[in-house]
């Protein structure tokens, strides 16, 4: 199943944020640090053009760390970004951001004026939470649900920099499809527009090959099965999420293990690599070339069609 989600008030906000992208000295982009890529708006280089970016790779400590220095890396081979791991639980980090907005725009006057900032992300990813740390108070509106901030706003921090809030935008169509099932397990897409049983298969699929222990740590499933179905019944007799005649009650345990993800209960997991998404966006060409050589060729056989039987 294609997951998607694009409601009205996300493509308002793309056109906002383009309109005033000329006065925006630096960028800063939140993503999740679980999900580095998934969460990354492929609509954002082009908004952004050649203006300097900071990807905050946020919920760090829900990440697997060596993973999360792996996608540091790999991101700042891009001219002009710099990567960052923070976390709320610790305001040290996030603090770092400031210093860091002046050194990306160190050949500019910036004592003749303030710093302008622009702060983006998907929904649900942290940046309400991350905006009332730097400005010590609480300005944005915070909430566990996805899509909550609805329109810009200013906020002036310290060291002269004027932040812009913007709300949380998606984008049309989730590519590849991978993309779409790990933003509805980490929680950027409304839990309506999305099965949960679809997507627990999907993460007990990955979770099994990539990490077993920390299943069988939490579960205490001597034996993690690597295949979905078969780890969801185990999880499911573990934790008693069971149904009529003692079966395994699959949207109980779905649930479950969609949960205990988002809130950090299985360890600091990471679900997707470079190397993983390299294979992934390849596969996704692959596929598009083929379902638009297939289009093509029936279009052909119809207009075909149409001149016989003139």
């Amino acid at each position: 199943m294609a997951i998607n989600w694009f409601p009205g008030h996300m493509h308002k906000a793309r056109k906002d944020i383009a309109r005033i992208m000329s006065e925006v000295d630096v960028v800063i982009e939140v993503l999740d640090a679980r999900i580095p890529y998934s969460s990354e708006n492929p609509l954002v280089p082009n908004l952004r053009g050649t203006t300097p970016c900071i990807k905050l790779l946020n919920k760090a400590d829900l990440a697997d760390p060596e993973i999360t220095s792996v996608w540091v890396r790999h991101m700042e081979k891009e001219q002009g970004v710099k990567a960052l791991p923070v976390s709320a639980r610790q305001p040290a980090q996030i603090r770092q951001l400031l210093p860091m907005c002046r050194e990306l725009v160190a050949d500019r006057n910036t004592e003749a004026r303030n710093i302008q900032a622009m702060i983006m992300g998907i929904p649900n990813v942290g940046k309400s939470t991350l905006i009332n740390l730097l400005s010590g108070r609480k300005i944005a509106k915070t909430g566990d649900e996805a899509g909550v901030t609805k329109a810009q706003q200013r906020i002036r921090l310290g060291e002269r920099i004027v932040l812009t809030d913007t709300p949380g935008f998606l984008w049309p169509k989730l590519t590849p499809p991978e993309c779409g099932y790990r933003l509805a397990a980490t929680g950027a897409i409304k839990d309506t527009a999305f099965a949960y049983d679809d997507v627990a298969l999907f993460l007990a699929g990955y979770l099994g090959k990539r990490y077993p222990e920390a299943l069988r740590s939490r579960y205490g499933i001597e034996s993690v099965p690597e295949e979905d179905v078969a780890l969801l019944e185990a999880v499911g007799r573990a934790r008693a999420c069971l149904g009529r005649g003692g079966h395994v009650d699959f949207d109980k345990v779905s649930a479950l293990l969609v949960n205990e993800l988002r809130a950090g209960l299985l360890g600091p997991i990471s679900l997707e690599t470079p190397d993983m998404i390299e294979k992934e966006v390849a596969d996704a060409q692959r596929a598009a070339e083929i379902k638009a050589q297939q289009k093509a060729e029936r279009d052909a056989a119809r207009r075909a069609r149409a001149r016989k039987n003139r």
